[in-house]
Order: structure tokens, then C-alpha cells, then sequence
């Protein structure tokens, strides 16, 4: 049989390649796995509870609507109204499964292949991976020095085949929050061009503020231009569950159910009741885990101030720190080699994120805590100490 070109040019999974590292690795520490972004606690007891009532329903295990409960999506729709001071309407709300789907199926509702979606550097990998997968042209916006997407330059990469310009905030992989102020400054670029602003907000609720996030639901406005992407894995520690959410305007929800009814039909009914719980009520909870999440943040950035073995973080936020390693002339990915097989230590390769390899790495800080990351330093300061490299 011939496959898809377009499939077979994509790179693998870049988290299932980092795993392929552990049977060769030396084994003389404890794994330090810094590589998978997830929460390492368990859902909070509310969730589980009423996932297990669930499951022990008769129609537990039935299909839902296409676009999700409407339970579910009333109560996200008033979450959303509340912690952006605005308004979102249930109508404007489709539960997926996941935001990885929920972008999918975005850019396939806006963009055709041969159409152009453009996307700050580093990306996502799985967004570059999906759009090059269906033939959009992704266009590469390069940040300031301060890794955020300037107006001006979105406007400078738009063309007659633009769809829409992607913002993920926090970043991932680098942390970085784009201001409410920049964010609006970049919505108020796509609506002059028409274009969609599609943002991705997974990791919102780990930022190191209770405002909002932006002010773009309190224009009345917004659907014309806003495309708002949610998971739930992190919020409530149920990665496993895929359940996140698109909010985008009614015209753009339909076209989103029809590709939705084709590829999942809809997102699982336990996930959706799992995240509907954390919603409704495990608000504590959620708040005290995105603390220790921070107190992870200020842990890893104090360790790496020292630039151990001259790595250097160049930023943190949410779930993920973004380090330079000191080695010129070297492949990224050699270099984060070694540190698996070696020092049985699992980070990701910032070429996963990237065109080009400019040096860095992304480490998930979620999955350590003092103690481990204090660890990963001696690590590092002794992998560069290997090579003939001392701090710096």
C-alpha cells in the first residue's frame, strides 16, 4: 500500500521518541522525568467520586451530544464569563477530547490546505505537526527578546491566505504569558485582517496571577475574531479522561461539531462528567494545586539562577522551563541523548518546538519537586563537567 506523503515527511511524536531513550539508559540514578507534562497527583475526590457514579450508571457509558453535555458546557461558559469578566454563552462552548483535538478540528473548520496559519516561535510541536499533516502553510513568527508575538510582526506575515495567527499563553514549551494588553493589541490585528486569533489557554490557570487572563470576552465583539482553546487534563488532573473545549463563535461551533461527529462523534461522557465535577466542585482544590505548581516554578528557577554547568533558564511559566545548554557546535538532540542515556535524566528537545536547533531544551516542571530539581542541577553541572565545561 503507499501512505500519505504529508504523514510520512511529519516528524514521530517528539514525547514518544524521548521515551525510547529508557532502555538504554545507564541506570546508575533514579529516572528523573522531565519530559511529559502532567499533573503527578490524583484528582481531587469530588472528581473521582463522581466519575464513579458515573460509571455506575446505566447510560454512563452512552454518547453524549455532539457539542458535549450541556450541563458541562453551561457551567464552563459561566467559569469562562467569570475569571475573564465577560460573557460567553453556552452556545458558544464544544467539548472535545482535548485541546489537541480542539485545535485540530479549529484549523480544519478555517483553514484549507494551501492556506497559510501563522504561529509564534517556539510552537507547539503538536500544532506544526497537524497543520503540515493537512497541508496549511504554518508561517513563523519570531518573538522579541522577551519570547512574545509583537503586533507588528503578525501583521508583516499576513496574507491574502492567512486564517489565523496562533498564541499559545502560557507558553508552551517556554512558560511565557502574554499581557492582557499585548493579547488585545493582537486580537485587534486579526479583526482589521480578518483573520481568526485562535489562543490556547491550557495552562491558564497556572499563571502567577488571579486577573484575567485577557479582557476579550467583554467585548461584545469577540466572536467574530476570538477562538479560545481549554483543557481539562491539567486543571483536574485527568489527562487520561481527554475532555477540553473550544470557545468560538456559534457559526464556528458548527462547523466544528461536523468534524467532531467524524472523528470522536463526541468527547468520552466520563471525562466530560469528570471535568464537569472539578468545575462545579472542586474549586479548592484546583486553587491549591496550581500553588504547589508555582512553588515548583520559584524552586526551579532558584536552582537554575546558578546556571549549573553554564545551562542557562531563559524563561518559566506553567508547567515548563526553557534552558539554553552550554554546548556550541552540538546537536540539541545529542545533547538531551546523553542526558537520557547517561544521567537517566528526560528532558525534550527544543528542535521539537523549533525550525532550527538554537540550543535549548524544554523541562517539565510539574514533574519534580525541591529536592529533585536541586538533582537535575548536579546533573547538568556534571554532564557539562564531562565535556570540559564548568559553571559559568
Amino acid at each position: 500500500m503507499r501512505l500519505n506523503p504529508r504523514i510520512l515527511r511529519t516528524t514521530d511524536s517528539p514525547i514518544g521518541t524521548a521515551y525510547t531513550f529508557l532502555d538504554r539508559r545507564a541506570k546508575e540514578r533514579d529516572l528523573l522525568d522531565l519530559a511529559q507534562a502532567a499533573p503527578q497527583y490524583p484528582a481531587a475526590p469530588e472528581v473521582v467520586e463522581h466519575v464513579v457514579t458515573t460509571a455506575r450508571h446505566p447510560h454512563g457509558g452512552d454518547y453524549t451530544e455532539i457539542e458535549g453535555l450541556p450541563h458541562l458546557r453551561e457551567a464552563f461558559a459561566a467559569e469562562v464569563s467569570a475569571a475573564y469578566r465577560g460573557r460567553v454563552r453556552a452556545s458558544e462552548v464544544v467539548v472535545t477530547a482535548g485541546c489537541n483535538q480542539a485545535f485540530c478540528l479549529v484549523t480544519s473548520a478555517l483553514a484549507a490546505p494551501g492556506d497559510e496559519v501563522v504561529v509564534t516561535l517556539p510552537y507547539y510541536f503538536n500544532h506544526d505537526m497537524w497543520l503540515r499533516m493537512t497541508g496549511i502553510v504554518p508561517v513563523y513568527l519570531e518573538p522579541g527578546p522577551d519570547l512574545l508575538p509583537a503586533p507588528s510582526a503578525v501583521e508583516s506575515l499576513i496574507t491574502p491566505r492567512t486564517r489565523a495567527v496562533v498564541v499559545v499563553t502560557p507558553g508552551n514549551p517556554t512558560g511565557v504569558t502574554v499581557p492582557p494588553d499585548r493579547i488585545a493589541a493582537l486580537a485587534e490585528t486579526a479583526a482589521r485582517h480578518d483573520v481568526a486569533l485562535i489562543l490556547d489557554e491550557t495552562y491558564r490557570s497556572f499563571r502567577d496571577t488571579a486577573e484575567p487572563a485577557h479582557t476579550l470576552f467583554a467585548d461584545p465583539r469577540w466572536p467574530g475574531t476570538v477562538v479560545s482553546l481549554h483543557s481539562f487534563s491539567k486543571e483536574f488532573a485527568i489527562p487520561g479522561y481527554r475532555v477540553g473545549a473550544v470557545v468560538a463563535s456559534p457559526e464556528l461551533c458548527r462547523e466544528v461539531t461536523k468534524l467532531l461527529d467524524c472523528v470522536a462523534i463526541s468527547a468520552p461522557r466520563v471525562g466530560q462528567e469528570a471535568a464537569y465535577a472539578g468545575l462545579t466542585a472542586a474549586g479548592e482544590w484546583r486553587r491549591t494545586r496550581a500553588r504547589e505548581i508555582a512553588d515548583r516554578r520559584r524552586w526551579f528557577s532558584a536552582v537554575m539562577a546558578e546556571r549549573p554547568g553554564g545551562f542557562e533558564l531563559l524563561s518559566a511559566g506553567g508547567f515548563f522551563g526553557w534552558v539554553r545548554h552550554p554546548f556550541t557546535g552540538r546537536s540539541t538532540e545529542d545533547v538531551v541523548a546523553e542526558l537520557a542515556v547517561e544521567y537517566d535524566t528526560l528532558v525534550i528537545p527544543g528542535t521539537a518546538f523549533l525550525p532550527d536547533d538554537r540550543g535549548t531544551l524544554r523541562v517539565s516542571l510539574s514533574n519534580a519537586g525541591r529536592d529533585a530539581f536541586a538533582d537535575f542541577a548536579g546533573r547538568l553541572t556534571d554532564l557539562a563537567a564531562r565535556h570540559g565545561h564548568g559553571d559559568r
